[in-house]
């Protein structure tokens, strides 16, 4: 099994430099004249870069018994990774026929260009409604989330738990960085889960769907041009 610091080596090497329109259009050029599968595309490259360079920080926050941040950027990485699943999910939806299309490109666009603050004109969707919907394929990807949350959060466990301890026999609050005892030996396992779940969603899912995507894009084309709104 590789280890992390090769896994991060190999996908340095493996990052895409660029997605060129045209290259899409010579591919195929009816299911690509179409935005969702671009955007898609672009999306799928976007996760990686960020996945690869929030788990590089991770591990380097793990390596310098920094527990704290290094959970904080692990789940960032989980949020990320769910983000690729959400999208396999809708993309399968929409070739089975239980999405409409024209809704799936507009998903695309939130995904992509989506904001909280309104810098776009694209509402972001909830990381937890993505989340919920991936722990359909993933059971258990929620409870590890809720647990990065509370190191994340400053509730107990951020906060009274992971910075004090008290001595209830003196009455005397103790107080230390407890970080590192509490969850050091928890960071590898739940950092090579997330890189394995992307290395399958983006090596197998993602390519499987979307060719199966631009299939049903060109059997389809007549359909979603007579009941498109506007191109999209």
């Amino acid at each position: 099994m590789q280890t992390i610091e090769q896994t991060l080596a190999n996908w340095q090497r493996s990052l895409c430099p660029k997605v060129e329109v045209g290259g899409l259009l010579t591919r195929n050029p009816i299911a690509h004249k179409w935005k969702a599968p671009f955007r898609s595309l672009t999306l799928r490259e976007t996760v990686f870069w960020r996945i690869h360079d929030l788990l590089s920080q991770s591990y380097e926050l793990h390596l310098a018994r920094r527990a704290l941040g290094a959970r904080i950027l692990l789940r960032s990485a989980f949020e990320t990774l769910a983000t690729l699943i959400y999208l396999n999910q809708t993309t399968a939806a929409v070739v089975e026929e239980k999405q409409d299309f024209h809704s799936f490109s507009v998903t695309t666009s939130r995904l992509l260009l989506g904001s909280r603050d309104k810098s776009t004109q694209h509402e972001a969707i909830s990381i937890v409604s993505v989340l919920e919907k991936c722990e359909r394929v993933y059971p258990g990807i929620l409870d590890l989330y809720a647990a990065l949350s509370e190191s994340a959060h400053p509730n107990f466990e951020g906060l009274c738990f992971g910075y004090s301890r008290i001595d209830h026999d003196n009455d005397i609050s103790h107080f230390s960085n407890n970080m590192c005892s509490m969850f050091e030996s928890k960071l590898v396992s739940a950092m090579e889960l997330c890189m394995a779940v992307f290395e399958h969603e983006y090596n197998t899912e993602w390519p499987r769907h979307f060719e199966r995507l631009e299939v049903w894009l060109v059997a389809n084309d007549a359909m979603l041009e007579s009941t498109k709104g506007e191109r999209v």
